[in-house]
C-alpha cells in the first residue's frame, strides 16, 4: 500500500475523439454472461442509471448503479439480515422499487427453513437508493386480512401500478404446508401494508410445459413474476417448472388497463412458453425488463443455469427484445455463451487510457469490473482479493476465474503493473491484458494472461479466445504462496515482455489482440493485488 498517495484512484482518458479507434477494437459488443448471479432485477430511474438488485449470499441485499446494462457499476451492501429472527436466513429474489417517492425494496427471507419464507420490505430514509433502509417488517399475504392471522408462504413479490391503484404480486403456497406455488395479487393501502385478502391470478398446472420437469405427473410451480407494459397491454412475465431444474422457462399473462386484476377471470394465460432454454443455455428464467441508455430499445436480463445438473448456480444474461404484432413481447432464443452481441443503443464505449493508478486505500473497488461469484471479491487492508471466502452468505457459489477489469478504458501498447500475493492455493494468478469482451467463465475472454503459479514454480504467458487457453511462453520460477511480488507486462504492438520483481523472465511475440482492457485475474485459491499502475506509451 503507498501511504504518500493523496489520491487513491486517479484515471486520466484521451478525449472521446478516440471513438472511431474504440469501435474498430471491437468495444461496441459483448458476450453473455455478463455477471454472476440469480434472479436479477435491474430498474432505470428517472435519472437515467440503472439500479441492480440482487440478494447479498441469501443474508442480505446489495444495490448496484451503473450508466450501462453490461456493466452493473459501482456496488454497495444496503441491507444485511439480522443474526435470529424470521428474515435472517435465506434472503432471495430482492427487488427495488421507486414508490410514491421512496425507494423500497421488497424480498423473501425465512428463520432458516422454507416453510417459514414471507415477503418482508425495506424503505429507504433518503433519496439515495444505495443509502440506509429502514426494515417496515412482514407484509401479510394471507387470507384473513381482518385479524392479520394466519399468514403465509409468499415469495418473489413485485409491485403493480394499475388504473390509480397499487397492488402486489407474488408466489405463494396454496395452503400453509402444500408447497404448491401459485400467482396471488392483493390490493395495497401503501407500499408495505396490503388491504385485501390474496387472490389466485390462475392455474399454476394449466400445461404440462409449466409443471416440474415438465412431467405430467408432477405438480405446477409459478413464480418470479415481473410487470411489462406495452400501450393499454399490462403482462406478468412468470417462472415456471422448477428454478432447479433444466426445464425452467418463462410464461405469460395478460391483462388491458382498466380491467380488474382482483379478478382472475381478466387475466388471459398464454398457451405456449414465451422463452426457453436451448441446448446450450439451460434454466431460463427470472426475467426483469428495462431499455437500452437512449430508450430505442428494449431489453430483458435473466438468469440460466451453468449446467443441466439439479442445482442453483447461475449466471446472468442480457438480450434484446422486439414485439409481435398483437403488441406481445417477442423475446429472443437464448444466445449461446461467447456469441457476439450489439451492445444496448446508446450504451457510452470505454475510452482510449493513458493512465490509472489504484492502491484500494479508500477500501473501496469502484473502479473495476468484476467477473465472478459476487462475494468473491473484496478490498481487505488496502489490497483487492480476488477467490475471498468472506466467512459469511456464499449460498451457491461456484469458482469460475475470477477477473476484474479497470472500467471503462482499454490500451493498445502500455506498461502494466501490480503487487501481486497468492494467499491461497496452487494455481496461477497475475495480469489479463488487451482484453476483449470479458465475461462470467474460465476462459470466457479475449486476450493475455501473465501470471506466477507456486504449485508449479512457473511464471506463465498465454491468451484466451474466448472458449479455450492457449499458452504462449513458460519460464521456471520459484513461486511461494503467500509471498508478494510485483508482476509487470510491458505491451509494443506484437512484443510481450512480462517482469517478475524487476527481473525479465518471458520475451515473446504475438499480435492477434492489438488493444483492450487490463485486469487482473486469478484461476483459483485467493489472491492480492495491491498498488496497480497503467501506463499508455505516448510514442
Amino acid at each position: 500500500m503507498k501511504k504518500s498517495c493523496s489520491r487513491l484512484s486517479v484515471v486520466i482518458f484521451c478525449h472521446i475523439s478516440m471513438l472511431g479507434w474504440v469501435n474498430a477494437g471491437g468495444f461496441d459488443s459483448f458476450t453473455n454472461p455478463v455477471y454472476e448471479g440469480a434472479d436479477p432485477f435491474v430498474y432505470r430511474h428517472t435519472d437515467g442509471l440503472y439500479y441492480f438488485c440482487q440478494s447479498e449470499g441469501d443474508r442480505g441485499v446489495a444495490i448496484w448503479k451503473s450508466d450501462k446494462l453490461t456493466d452493473k457499476g459501482i456496488k454497495r451492501l444496503v441491507w444485511k439480515a439480522p443474526d435470529k429472527g424470521w428474515n435472517s436466513k435465506q434472503v432471495w429474489a430482492p427487488e427495488l422499487h421507486y414508490l410514491q417517492g421512496r425507494w423500497y425494496i421488497y424480498y423473501a427471507a425465512d428463520s432458516g427453513k422454507n416453510i417459514d419464507h414471507r415477503t418482508g420490505v425495506l424503505q429507504s430514509k433518503t433519496q439515495d437508493a444505495q443509502g440506509e433502509y429502514t426494515d417496515l417488517g412482514v407484509i401479510y399475504t394471507g387470507d384473513e386480512i381482518e385479524t392479520g392471522k394466519n399468514n403465509r408462504w409468499a415469495i418473489d413479490a413485485t409491485p403493480l401500478e394499475m388504473n390509480g391503484k397499487l397492488y402486489l404480486i407474488w408466489s405463494g403456497w396454496d395452503g400453509h404446508d402444500d408447497n404448491n406455488q401459485s400467482l396471488f395479487i392483493a390490493e395495497m393501502e401503501n407500499p408495505w401494508t396490503v388491504k385485501s385478502n390474496r387472490v389466485k391470478i390462475a392455474p399454476n398446472d394449466t400445461y404440462v410445459w409449466v409443471r416440474v420437469s415438465e412431467s405430467p405427473n408432477k405438480k405446477g410451480l409459478n413464480e418470479g413474476a415481473q410487470i411489462l407494459r406495452n400501450k393499454d397491454q399490462i403482462f406478468v412475465i412468470y417462472s415456471c417448472s422448477g428454478s432447479w431444474e433444466h426445464t425452467y422457462k418463462l410464461g405469460q399473462l395478460s391483462i388491458r388497463a382498466g380491467q380488474d386484476p382482483m379478478n382472475p377471470e381478466n387475466w388471459v394465460k398464454k398457451a405456449e412458453p414465451v422463452c426457453a432454454g436451448t441446448d446450450t443455455v439451460h434454466g431460463v428464467g427470472h426475467a426483469s425488463f428495462t431499455s437500452s441508455p437512449d430508450g430505442t430499445e428494449d431489453w430483458m436480463v435473466y438468469h440460466s443455469k451453468i449446467s443441466k445438473e439439479r442445482g442453483w448456480q447461475r449466471n446472468v444474461r442480457i438480450e434484446k427484445f422486439d414485439w409481435n404484432a398483437d403488441g406481445s413481447p417477442r423475446f429472443p432464443i437464448p444466445t449461446t455463451e461467447g456469441t457476439v452481441l450489439k451492445k444496448p443503443s446508446g450504451e457510452k464505449p470505454p475510452v482510449k487510457g493513458t493512465s490509472f493508478t489504484d492502491s484500494f486505500d479508500d477500501g473501496l473497488w469502484d473502479s473495476w469490473q468484476y467477473f465472478g461469484y459476487n462475494r468473491f471479491i473484496d478490498v481487505r487492508n488496502g489490497q483487492l482479493h480476488l477467490g475471498i471466502d468472506p466467512g459469511w452468505g456464499t449460498a451457491n457459489n461456484y469458482r469460475c476465474g475470477e477477473k476484474a477489469m479497470v472500467r471503462n478504458a482499454v490500451w493498445d501498447n502500455f506498461t502494466f503493473s501490480a503487487k501481486t500475493k497468492i494467499v491461497k492455493g496452487e494455481r496461477d494468478a497475475g495480469l489479463v491484458f488487451r482484453v476483449q469482451h470479458p465475461a462470467v467463465g474460465y476462459d470466457a475472454m479475449k486476450g493475455y494472461f501473465a501470471g506466477i503459479m507456486p504449485g508449479a514454480d512457473r511464471a506463465i504467458l498465454g491468451k484466451m479466445n474466448g472458449r479455450k487457453w492457449i499458452e504462449i511462453k513458460r519460464a521456471d520460477l520459484s513461486v511461494e504462496a503467500g509471498k508478494e511480488y510485483t508482476l509487470e507486462v510491458c505491451v509494443r504492438d506484437g512484443m510481450i515482455q512480462f517482469f517478475v520483481d524487476g527481473k525479465l523472465v518471458i520475451d515473446a511475440v504475438d499480435d492477434e489482440y492489438t488493444s483492450g482492457y487490463c485486469g487482473l485475474r486469478i484461476v483459483s485459491g485467493e489472491a492480492a493485488f495491491d498498488d496497480v499502475l497503467i501506463r499508455a506509451d505516448q510514442r
